[in-house]
């Protein structure tokens, strides 16, 4: 079968690989959409990151050369040994977060922070392939009258999610989001539909300002145009420090910030963040997400897909996926439909 897999940087490869069937409580999907996500392209220009080298990861005993993609959704193929609840023709959703299930945070149900943590299509084979292999506990069957395009998009709809609850977002409270790639475009979403009173967006692209204002955002500014002390809380999807100093800058004395953003080592005036009494809070990957999504998409109509600005071939993932998302504003969410 075919399959984007990584080499090392800048060098991701379609290529045939060997067709595995599910093992011991796995589930082998044929695969109709995955999503290439920001940390898919880290992987790519300069990684590796998050991908093992080497040494394999616990969980899924795979280590590079590996299949990328994480965002996926598509049709139960087989079925392994031990698996209840699928069965082939089952279209899903995956979650493609592992879990060791035993250590004391799995213990707690915040399996996103397990001692393993891990994802499919960064430390396993994951979705940007023909067919791909996951343990059972990753798939959440889809209903009827929600498509596999929309599933595919739940990954970073969940990123999100997970990042306005980590947030404590109150009825009435103004929120303010910096950088609007997909996740923080979806948050704009998120953030309106749990009762956020008003969303300010932040990016520098005029398009992607446009896309905020139709997802809910009551106002628009260019990147650092964030009105000081505005907000009571924010959230940094960039990965800059930059952008970090523009959250804490334009929320309120006592407020929060949520880190979703990829970044690297940052700077903050602690003098500063202690005598406004502001919050900093991570938020990682997501838990207890995908039914919610499902729901949403279901009973409320909810539709994710707007920010899916192409959807291209296997074939293609490099040059109309990879770089075209390097190397231009215009693209957002690429799609790819093996």
């Amino acid at each position: 079968m075919r399959a984007a897999v990584w080499h090392g940087p800048r060098d991701v490869r379609v290529q045939d690989v060997p067709r595995r069937a599910p093992g011991r409580g796995e589930v082998a999907i044929a695969v109709a959409y995955c999503g290439i996500c920001g940390s898919d392209l880290h992987e790519y220009a300069d990684g590796p990151h998050a991908i093992p080298v080497g040494e394999p990861h616990p969980e899924s005993g795979r280590a590079a050369p590996l299949t990328l993609g994480h965002e996926f959704s598509g049709t139960v193929a087989e079925v392994g040994p031990g698996v209840t609840g699928f069965a082939p023709g089952d279209r899903v959703a995956v979650e493609p977060h592992y879990r060791c299930g035993r250590c004391a945070r799995c213990a707690a149900g915040e399996y996103n922070l397990c001692a393993h943590f891990g994802f499919a299509g960064l430390m396993g084979d994951g979705g940007l392939a023909e067919r791909a292999v996951v343990p059972s506990y990753m798939l959440h069957r889809l209903p009827d009258g929600v498509s596999l395009r929309q599933a595919a998009v739940f990954e970073p709809a969940a990123v999100a999610l997970h990042g306005v609850r980590r947030s404590g977002l109150r009825d009435g409270e103004t929120a303010a989001v910096v950088g609007l790639g997909p996740i923080g475009l979806l948050v704009v979403r998120l953030a309106v539909r749990y009762g956020a009173g008003r969303v300010v967006a932040c990016d520098p692209s005029p398009a992607r300002r446009a896309l905020a204002r139709r997802l809910g955002a009551a106002e628009t500014v260019d990147a650092g145009g964030l009105p000081p002390g505005a907000a009571d809380l924010a959230f940094e999807a960039v990965g800059s420090g930059r952008a970090l100093a523009d959250c804490l800058a334009g929320t309120r004395r006592g407020g929060r910030t949520v880190l979703l953003g990829l970044g690297g080592t940052v700077t903050v005036d602690a003098f500063a963040l202690v005598n406004n009494e502001q919050s900093i809070i991570g938020s990682v990957g997501y838990r207890d997400c995908h039914g919610e999504l499902i729901r949403l998409a279901a009973e409320e109509g909810m539709d994710f897909t707007s920010i899916v600005t192409s959807v291209v071939p296997l074939a293609e993932v490099v040059r109309d996926g990879f770089r075209a998302l390097l190397d231009t504003t215009e693209e957002i969410k690429v799609l790819v439909r093996p």
